[in-house]
């Protein structure tokens, strides 16, 4: 017991602070040895594009989205603009239309966002498709700086960065994810650099034309999929921090539970699909960052966390004072993420009570995600999570 005690304790640190520190490290010491200058394409050179933009009523922030689209710095005449609506119901295809300049590709059936894109790639002739979300902004040089990294035939994908915007001192979702993302950001900036992104973001990513994969029906994380296939392929996903995009936070925790309940089983589905990748002697760093910042937080990691608390209630009895200490870590700690929960509304929330909630609201819905994808409940076409309000 104490042999798998210690183990979980081992897991939980090594996947939360041990693989950020090993990979910083191993960071560092490429800079010493082979440091590389990329290649970016000149101004002149810039491919054309085709924007992608899947809506699904989102009629209230549309306008804003679409004037924000426009104002992004990329030659005209080789930026297409593309919004993919299906199966609205207050009128986004009719927005959309207002607009000169914009291509509108609409179904009147709701099938998806995986349907959605599937059902216009053939239509799209441009050599570099970018994804983004409709309740996003993005810098005006985003598309640019997107682009310029294909100027490297190695390179498959580029993963933007996702910003969550929070204002409010009441807003615990807000905040919360947030800080999940400074934390997420830098992970992915140092993977990037040692070998490869291991998983792009939605709310802004892009892929080469002639190496984007059909999504099978039933995915759950479209994003992932498509990011770790080309990886899985044996292309570089660069990370690039100066094309973000920016969203508010979810409008409450009941509605960041949706988000991260449906991330946690789309998860552990692609825990199924990709397991070719834990042949480390085939596929050597990916592996390596694969377990480590993905596998790992889907399925051992949660799992630990709880035998970690049983075990060490069962050690408190063996009068051992480091398992009495460690179990009223535990008990603090968990008390602390109780807190965390009530305390959506109020004002100036402590980081000491955000980070713990967070921690322990993120590895709960991997539970919650593990049921409902047993279940069949979990449905791929995505139940949109409400958010505050966004002006940029």
């Amino acid at each position: 017991m104490e042999f798998i005690f210690w183990t979980g304790i081992g897991l939980i640190t090594y996947t939360y602070l041990g693989y950020p520190i090993v990979l910083l490290l191993l960071v560092k010491i490429k800079r010493q040895f082979r440091a590389t200058i990329p290649e970016y394409f000149s101004e002149n050179e810039l491919p054309e594009v085709s924007l992608i933009i899947a809506c699904y009523n989102e009629g209230d922030i549309l306008r804003e989205k679409i004037k924000n689209t426009l104002n992004l710095k990329y030659p005209h005449e080789k930026l297409n603009i593309c919004f993919v609506t299906d199966g609205t119901s207050d009128g986004s295809e009719k927005i959309v239309n207002e607009y000169n300049g914009l291509k509108l590709f609409h179904s009147e059936e709701r099938r998806g966002k995986n349907a959605a894109i599937n059902r216009v790639l053939p239509l799209l002739k441009s050599p570099i498709l970018v994804f983004c979300d409709a309740n996003t902004f993005l810098n005006s040089d985003a598309i640019v700086n997107i682009v310029r990294h294909y100027k490297s035939d190695l390179v498959g994908a580029v993963a933007g960065e996702k910003r969550v915007m929070s204002t409010d001192a009441k807003d615990v979702a807000g905040s919360g994810e947030g800080a999940y993302w400074k934390y997420e950001s830098a992970l992915k900036k140092w993977d990037s650099e040692l070998n490869t992104v291991v998983g792009a973001a939605g709310e802004l990513f892009s892929v080469k034309r002639d190496l984007m994969p059909m999504v099978p029906d039933g995915i759950l994380i479209e994003d992932f999929y498509v990011s770790m296939k080309i990886a899985q392929a044996g292309f570089k996903v660069v990370y690039e921090p100066d094309a973000y995009a920016i969203e508010s936070g979810s409008e409450s925790i009941s509605e960041e539970r949706k988000r991260k309940v449906r991330i946690a089983a789309g998860g552990i589905q692609s825990i199924l699909i990709f397991l070719p990748l834990l042949n480390i002697f085939k596929y050597g760093w990916l592996s390596f960052q694969y377990i480590s910042h993905r596998m790992l937080r889907w399925s051992l990691t949660p799992l630990s966390l709880l035998i970690v608390f049983v075990l060490n209630f069962y050690l408190v009895f063996q009068l051992d004072m480091i398992y009495v200490i460690l179990f009223g870590l535990q008990i603090l700690f968990y008390l602390i993420s109780i807190a965390g929960s009530y305390a959506e509304g109020k004002e100036k929330v402590p980081k000491i009570i955000l980070i713990p909630f967070y921690f322990s609201f993120m590895n709960v819905s991997v539970y919650q995600g593990f049921f409902r994808l047993i279940k069949g409940k979990q449905s791929a076409i995505w139940e949109k999570s409400k958010r505050k309000s966004t002006t940029v």
